[in-house]
């Protein structure tokens, strides 16, 4: 049944509904099919999903697209658009997909849809709440309690007689992006850290992310130093390296890994920050890893879904693949900070600009490797609460929920 304005009563009969979704409107639509050309539909936008059901009978199909997946909406043709099918909506998904679809150019069908899109699709932009607050499910499990950050360390061996945990930052006074507990040296104080953090962008000071059940070397992680272009020094920080290096009496040298190319780092000195000389710190080893930022990052992104959307060709499956560099620019390097730690030559300090890129992408690569508990449902959950969202990355930003013009991504 469908009422006057053309939405139908009964939502459940022909749609998948969660408590809490309520249709917003449907439409007739010819889907542009990347596999068996233009198929009649009906398309179905809730407050939480795109849903197209084929109306044709020889071609059965259903697309169910969870509008957060949307990444971008364009008009596809204008109003004197003559070819057949070539007036109507351009859909840009996150996984990789592209969904086109034809609509009548008469009653304003396409704008209607159009902005119903970009107002769900976008909540925050528009000021509406996400689904996530208007979801009416009930959970058996209760997602917020299943990251204990001190039972997370205490499953690690921690605290320990080299390692404490401090709760300076438990008011988020320290550093706004870091979380409330925090892992350091049994040795630095509280007034250490806040002397240390005035050296760091965004006072995001080095701490624990993982230690060796074995040969006790350590996953750190941190952001840029404050160096500038006059070459600055703080002997705060430089003792603070030290200190960490000092925790594992078997190594000489602590590792440094700069997740950004050298010339990024250099260019970095221009805005305030910069990166570790060898003559600050004397018993550090710094490396650049050489992964390039987010714009390099989506260009070979865009050849991945260029090589598996819509068709995958099976014959040149593995060459296409090695020519987006998709794979070369994390694994290599998550496999360098993996082996350093497992092999017991050194302990690993990680950070990029701000740290909460490149260098969550690095750390918790790593510590899938090396620590099997994270490569169980339960410990997948905790590593992403841990060296993601506690850390400080940029999720809502990256997932496109509130600006529309934001390209950003990890």
């Amino acid at each position: 049944q469908v009422s006057q304005d053309g939405l139908s009563q009964d939502l459940s009969e022909s749609v998948p509904q969660l408590p809490g979704e309520i249709l917003i409107t449907d439409k007739e639509v010819i889907y542009i099919c990347p596999f068996n050309g233009p198929i009649k539909g009906r398309v179905y936008i809730t407050n939480y999903r795109l849903y197209l059901r084929s109306l044709e009978t020889d071609s059965a199909l259903i697309l169910d697209v969870p509008l957060g997946v949307i990444s971008l909406v364009e008009k596809m043709g204008g109003a004197t658009s003559r070819g057949e099918n070539s007036y109507g909506l351009d859909i840009t998904c996150k996984d990789l997909r592209n969904l086109r679809f034809a609509l009548k150019q008469e009653g304003h069908s396409r704008r209607d849809m159009f902005e119903i899109l970009t107002r769900y699709a976008f909540p925050l932009a528009h000021s509406l709440p996400l689904f996530a607050f208007l979801n009416e499910e009930k959970f058996n499990v209760d997602g917020w309690t299943i990251y204990n950050p001190v039972e997370e360390y205490r499953r690690q061996g921690l605290p320990n007689h080299h390692w404490r945990i401090t709760f300076i930052n438990k008011c988020y006074e320290l550093c706004d992006t870091y979380p409330a507990v925090l892992v350091v040296p049994y040795r630095t104080s509280d007034d250490d850290l806040r002397r240390v953090a005035t050296f760091r962008s965004r006072n995001r000071i080095s701490v624990l992310s993982w230690i060796h059940p074995e040969n006790k070397m350590v996953i750190m992680r941190c952001s840029q130093p404050l160096v500038g272009m006059s070459g600055k020094r703080n002997k705060d920080d430089e003792k603070y390296l030290d200190v960490i290096r000092e925790t594992n009496r078997q190594i000489s040298k602590l590792t440094i890994y700069d997740a950004r190319p050298s010339v990024n780092a250099v260019a970095n000195k221009a805005t305030g920050g910069g990166y570790e000389s060898d003559d600050a710190y004397h018993n550090a080893e710094l490396s650049f890893l050489d992964i390039h930022n987010i714009h390099v990052m989506r260009e070979s992104l865009k050849k991945v879904k260029d090589i598996v959307y819509p068709n995958i060709e099976e014959s040149h499956w593995l060459s296409s693949l090695e020519s987006t560099h998709w794979l070369e620019h994390i694994k290599a390097r998550a496999i360098q900070v993996a082996d350093k730690v497992s092999s017991g030559k050194s302990s690993v300090l990680v950070h990029c600009s701000d740290g909460w890129d490149r260098t969550a992408q690095l750390t918790s690569l790593a510590m899938l490797m090396l620590d099997s508990f994270y490569r169980s449902i339960e410990g997948f959950e905790i590593l992403v609460q841990k060296e993601w969202i506690s850390f400080g990355h940029k999720f809502a930003s990256g997932n496109l929920h509130s600006l529309l013009s934001e390209k950003l991504g990890i």
